[in-house]
């Protein structure tokens, strides 16, 4: 959970956790995963959604999964989820390297790409 002295989006390391294509019902990137946790009625969500689904169509080996919370109630139990949208970076591996809460921009997005796979992006 990102702290109240953090801008919305910012996407900011976390205590490890690794989910796994069984955990998404999707195979992981070969580079990294971006898991969204969204809800129905959302608007953040839609945002987040739409940066993130850019990203990936524009980074080789990312993939962009999202998940609505009232269909993945363990998996949000399992991650702490108490907003959305939260988003999980996950390296290749499946390790989340990145969490954060509320839409994050597409410089924010790029960054904790970046720090994922430990590159310029």
């Amino acid at each position: 959970m990102t702290s109240s002295h953090r801008p919305a989006g910012s996407l900011v390391p976390t205590v490890p956790t690794v989910l796994t294509a069984t955990d998404l019902g999707t195979p992981l990137g070969a580079r990294a995963t971006f898991v969204q946790i969204s809800s129905t009625f959302c608007r953040p969500c839609h945002a987040t959604r739409t940066v993130l689904a850019r990203l990936a169509a524009t980074a080789e080996g990312v993939v962009h999964v999202d998940l609505d919370i009232a269909d993945h109630l363990a998996l949000g139990e399992r991650l702490a989820v108490e907003v959305t949208p939260t988003v999980l970076v996950l390296d290749a591996d499946g390790l989340v390297v990145r969490r954060a809460t509320g839409a994050p921009t597409l410089a924010q997005a790029r960054g904790a790409l970046a720090a994922a796979v430990g590159d310029g992006g």
